[in-house]
């Protein structure tokens, strides 16, 4: 770590700590995660592995960059791992706020814009068999020179594969969490990153997030409340699910009714938008299909390498993640 000067605490999490930094040689600004090691048989955790190894395979401008992976020790003794990142100024979270102020949505064109970028990162990890599975405004992250986004913090990442194996349900920040997550399903598929982007979408044209319950309870009511109660027409098999119990009956309200603000989005946002957010994880929208949705016409051509309308071996396999979504 001689090679870094840290100038900056940027934020602090479960592992660790992250810094700003300068590389000294080159003068480049990067994001240093530090991850004290434990001495007990532990070893690195989870999380970080996974965020390593995922990274690793990763190569895509939407997806943040890691340049480095450093171990080293403390004065004491004590093993360290550091992970260098590319720098990026602010996250999501962050931008709307110092931008905009708090509870003020950004400009339409650019939450457009912002969501294209999203997808096309979504789309590349899909496509090579990664969930996100915790995409949250603060996991996106902003170069605001050049107006990119990228997905990061993939320590609650996961490959998957086909049969759709069993995964914890403890993943997702609880106001981006899917409904079949909510209700205790185990196996899920690529369909709980796309609600995710389905709230992110709503809550950078609203300015604030969409469904805000404090328990698991109270974010499903929150959910039904607006987009229905499901049934076992509309969701076959909810009634299986873990944690499924007689909910009051709601109807589905109309969008543009009881969040005014969404109308901003247009017919083809909107429409877009209630394709992510279906609560019948078979029924909700692909990242390959959202970004060839009519609502993205008029930016696509400026991403043309990653963003024209194409379907090839990769995403036939994103296509039937989606499908094997229970």
């Amino acid at each position: 770590m001689e090679n870094y000067r840290r100038t900056e605490l940027l934020g602090q999490g479960t592992y660790g700590k992250v810094y700003k930094a300068h590389h000294l040689q080159t003068g480049r600004v990067v994001a240093l995660k530090k991850t004290i090691l434990s001495s007990d048989d532990e070893g690195v955790p989870a999380t970080t592995l996974r965020e390593v190894s995922i990274l690793r395979s990763l190569d895509s401008p939407y997806v943040v960059k890691l340049e480095e992976v450093v171990h080293t020790e403390s004065r004491t003794g004590t093993p360290i791992l550091f992970l260098v990142f590319e720098f990026l100024d602010h996250d999501l979270k962050q931008f709307m706020t110092s931008k905009y102020g708090k509870g003020a949505g950004i400009e339409p064109a650019l939450a457009k814009e912002f969501c294209f970028q999203i997808l096309l990162g979504l789309r590349y990890c899909h496509a090579s068999s990664i969930m996100h599975r915790d995409l949250k405004p603060q996991n996106l992250l902003i170069d605001a020179q050049t107006c990119t986004i990228k997905l990061a913090d993939f320590g609650l990442g996961r490959v998957y594969s086909f049969p759709v194996g069993k995964y914890t349900h403890e993943v997702v920040t609880l106001w981006y969490r899917a409904p079949e997550i909510l209700l205790g399903t185990k196996q899920y598929s690529t369909g709980v990153d796309m609600w995710s982007v389905g709230c992110i979408l709503a809550e950078m044209i609203v300015g604030r997030p969409l469904f805000t319950g404090e328990s698991e309870i109270e974010q499903l009511l929150s959910i039904f409340r607006l987009l229905g109660t499901p049934t076992a027409d509309t969701w076959h098999g909810v009634g299986e699910l873990r944690d499924w119990h007689e909910y009051p009956n709601w109807r589905a309200q109309d969008l543009v009714t009881a969040v005014p603000a969404l109308a901003a989005l247009g017919k083809d946002g909107l429409e877009l938008f209630a394709s992510m957010v279906q609560l019948a994880p078979k029924k909700r929208i692909s990242a390959l299909d959202a970004l060839n949705s009519p609502y993205f016409d008029d930016i696509r051509h400026k991403y043309a390498a990653g963003g024209e309308r194409a379907h090839g071996a990769a995403d036939d396999k994103e296509n039937e993640a989606m499908r094997n979504g229970l």
